[in-house]
């Protein structure tokens, strides 16, 4: 029986890529700091208390060998390099990567968003032979740079398949960008504002999609980078609206041209000024991937799953890398202060 070693298995991703790979015949050992056990994972499935930090307990998990080690939680240089130091032993490697390494054509990206006119211009779709930026310690974009290149300098030593993951979406997700609106809908609030006419694009990933590609570069092995997305990349009013739809209830969108109209108004985790849609015909080549899931099908475990995440805590403390990433995002004072205005 082929064997698969999953590390950060417990998280948004791994709980459903463990179960696809073990409902797939893959004998699993699936490792988290926690040691814990999806309940939807088959019995056979194996769980082991392993950081990922600790170069020997990883290596003593992963034994005699593995067929292929999965990495959810690979971040940088350093655990490319702890990954190629088992390459006697593993077959090959999935890992987790991010769309946020692409930078357009004038050096633009996710890391100069904050300047002015330094939001990213892509290709539409964007291809993976985008340029991407230059590998170093200064932000998560490039210590994933840096992961990426020293994984596919292995080579053949450690066939490594790296998915570079759009806005990652589902449950136990512990930034979710429907939270914006999930919380609004629950708090009452009839209006929300939405810049860039509503139209702003940030091509989401579902957990089901990302774990149907683990599972077949699993069984495909090779040195390659693939785009990981859904099928379709809706608009933030869209989105907006599937969530309205879930929680049964009807809301106004206030479109507005343009950037947000202040710091905390309308500024949504999807608030992009020009699209980032990613091109997804490789992953079809190359692997046979065909998408398991679409953004609107999904919606309700993950709606559920904030509504209950969410019960009776202040939304800063259910999710305070929400708050960190994102700063207030539900500073109603300033957003009646505008509606108010806009109405006059």
């Amino acid at each position: 029986m082929r064997r698969a070693v999953v590390i950060g298995a417990t998280g948004q991703i791994g709980r459903v890529a463990v179960g696809a790979l073990a409902r797939d015949g893959w004998e699993v050992t699936a490792l988290s700091r926690g040691g814990g056990r999806d309940e939807g994972w088959p019995e056979g499935v194996r769980v082991a208390r392993v950081d990922r930090e600790d170069e020997a307990a990883l290596a003593g998990a992963v034994g005699d060998g593995c067929d292929v080690l999965v990495d959810m939680v690979a971040f940088g240089p350093g655990h490319a390099r702890q990954l190629t130091s088992l390459a006697d032993r593993v077959g090959s490697a999935v890992v987790i990567s991010t769309v946020s390494v692409y930078e357009d054509d004038k050096g633009r990206n996710f890391d100069t968003q904050g300047e002015p006119d330094g939001f990213p211009e892509y290709p539409l779709p964007i291809p993976e032979d985008q340029r991407t930026v230059q590998p170093g310690d200064a932000s998560y974009s490039t210590r994933k740079a840096s992961l990426e290149r020293e994984l596919l300098a292995a080579g053949s030593k450690l066939p490594t398949t790296l998915l570079r993951a759009g806005a990652v979406h589902g449950p136990r997700c512990m930034t979710p960008r429907e939270l914006y609106f999930v919380k609004r809908n629950l708090d009452g609030r009839p209006r929300r504002v939405l810049p860039y006419g509503g139209e702003s694009r940030f091509h989401p990933a579902s957990v089901h999609n990302l774990a149907e590609l683990i599972r077949l570069a699993a069984s495909r092995p090779g040195t390659r980078v693939l785009n990981a997305v859904d099928p379709q990349a809706p608009t933030v009013a869209e989105i907006a609206r599937a969530i309205d739809t879930v929680m049964g209830v009807e809301r106004e969108s206030v479109l507005v041209d343009g950037p947000p109209p202040a710091p905390t108004v309308g500024d949504t985790p999807w608030s992009v000024p020009v699209p980032v849609v990613c091109d997804m015909t490789a992953a079809e080549r190359e692997l046979g991937y065909r998408p398991v899931a679409r953004y609107a099908e999904t919606l309700p475990d993950t709606v559920a799953w904030i509504e209950q995440h969410l019960a009776g805590r202040d939304w800063r403390e259910a999710y305070p890398k929400m708050f960190q990433n994102y700063g207030d995002l539900f500073d109603y004072a300033a957003e009646d202060a505008f509606l108010d205005a806009l109405g006059t």
